[in-house]
């Protein structure tokens, strides 16, 4: 058995929390074949954290060929003890909840209370969801000409990869029989070097699940080239996205899901429910930071209500002061972006906006000169062409514009290259359901932001990817179909 070192985190309360720093691979933690390593680095102060093994081409091959035996394994484990593994990890995972979310405070910037309190539960619910799909995967009969087919239940791909995310994906793939390989995000690595621990203690055996930690650029590439593996999902930017694709025709064609950037659009017509409105596109902004896909960083305000809703926008910011500061604390209500290259980004983007003709509203400008704390931040009267109302920020920037008409801000909606997440706010059913249909987006929200739930399908269209995350739809990328075909023979 191989060895690796730790590193030592101090968690909420003080709490002192070892993390291995090695690849978990075969249900043990190993040094990298190359000894490379990542700088793990406080987004909260700009220190280092350590540093974890960085995965090379031979330790992606040594993670594949694991997994190759795990899958030998798991295929044959049945659908009642799938569900078992999986609902005693969750059960883990929620008996571990303040480990995890203070690592996710520590290494991501991630609010302690967000963490807990949402991700985390999220998590345990995702798993407990498929759980509950490991033996129900059925097949059917069908009549056809001449005979009968039969579609045996949905079947495991094999060997299947997840690059960046965790839950989302690891509960579907182990219901449907495969065996998955999670390739963790390189500035945020700590929360899935300690639910491999997890997975571990809870009985899943070796090589059904291993995680990794490298750059895209080495370990994410190997996996997509990688002629072993038969399936590859992707949260990330579009660029990284096409890359995949590329690799993945050049290859064997492995199966692909992407979940990429988003521009969401926030609608709020002149009969909403303003107070609910003006919550919801805030929270649809500022949550993490704005660091996330689904983010309603566009708002589009009609006409009527449009100089309302700015001055209540702008003082609903006013009376919620922001508290920025350590994010293992309770009282704090902004951390850190992840890093500090995302940091000068977003800084940048807000410069193009001061630029662009928009009328700053609020923020614009970093917090101290200690981590990486950036204000919250909306201009109103943004430009249809402005690059903030066109690009993907990943930061906690709102571009707030006036429209007249229904087909007007459909139309300035369904403008955009993404199409992950929307949000209309309205008391008429009848126009929200003629909105919801219009948007081109693979979510839409009426009245509220976001409501990610596990039942529930989520993913995008158009340059946001393609293929769920989450629902009964996500098995589908997850597993393929068979159909056996019997001729009957007439009886002589």
């Amino acid at each position: 058995m191989s060895t690796t070192t730790s590193l030592n985190v101090i968690g909420v309360q003080g709490r002192q929390i070892t993390v291995p720093t090695g690849l978990f691979i075969h249900n043990e933690f190993r040094p990298s074949t190359t000894a490379q390593t990542l700088l793990v680095e406080n987004p909260t102060t700009g220190e280092s954290l350590g540093t974890i093994s960085a995965a090379g081409p031979d330790d992606i091959d040594r993670a594949v060929q694991s997994a190759k035996a795990g899958f030998a394994t798991w295929k044959s484990v049945s659908g009642p003890a799938k569900a078992r593994l999986l609902l005693k990890l969750a059960d883990l995972i929620e008996q571990d909840a303040q480990i995890l979310a203070s690592l996710e405070a520590v290494d991501a910037g991630t609010l302690y209370t967000d963490s807990i309190g949402l991700n985390i539960p999220q998590a345990v619910g995702c798993l407990r969801y498929y759980a509950g799909w490991a033996d129900k995967m059925d097949g059917k009969s069908l009549e056809m000409d001449g005979g009968i087919a039969v579609h045996p239940p949905r079947t495991h791909r094999g060997v299947c990869c997840h690059r960046s995310l965790e839950c989302p994906s690891l509960a579907p793939a182990l219901a449907a029989g495969n065996a998955l390989i999670i390739k963790s995000s390189e500035l945020s690595p700590l929360y899935a070097q300690r639910l491999a621990e997890l997975v571990k203690q809870a009985g899943i055996p070796a090589g059904v699940v291993n995680i990794v930690t490298g750059e895209g650029a080495t370990a994410g590439q190997t996996l997509s080239e990688h002629m072993e593996v038969r399936k590859l999902a992707f949260t990330g930017s579009s660029v990284a996205g096409r890359k995949i694709m590329q690799a993945a025709s050049r290859t064997n064609l492995k199966k692909v899901s992407l979940e990429l950037g988003g521009k969401g659009p926030s609608i709020v017509f002149d009969d909403c429910d303003l107070e609910n409105a003006l919550f919801w596109t805030r929270i649809g902004i500022t949550a993490n930071n704005g660091q996330i896909c689904a983010a309603g960083s566009r708002i589009y305000v009609q006409e009527r209500i449009y100089d309302r809703f700015i001055e209540a926008y702008k003082q609903a910011a006013a009376n919620a002061p922001t508290v920025a500061g350590n994010p293992l604390e309770t009282s704090t209500t902004k951390g850190p972006v992840v890093s500090c290259t995302q940091h000068q980004k977003i800084l940048d983007y807000i410069r193009q906006g001061k630029q662009s003709g928009a009328r700053l509203l609020f923020g614009g400008e970093p917090i101290g000169s200690k981590g990486y704390f950036v204000q919250n931040t909306a201009f109103a009267d943004v430009p249809d062409d402005a690059t903030i109302m066109r690009e993907e920020i990943f930061g906690p920037v709102a571009s707030i514009a006036k429209f007249s008409t229904e087909e007007e801000v459909v139309a300035k909606a369904n403008d955009s290259l993404h199409g992950l997440s929307a949000a209309v706010f309205t008391n008429d059913i009848s126009r929200a359901h003629r909105v919801t249909k219009s948007l081109e987006s693979g979510q839409v929200t009426v009245n509220a932001w976001a409501m990610l739930s596990p039942n529930v399908p989520f993913g995008g269209v158009k340059e946001s990817g393609f293929g769920r995350d989450m629902g009964e739809e996500a098995l589908e990328g997850w597993t393929t179909v068979k159909a056996v075909k019997y001729h009957i023979l007439p009886r002589l």
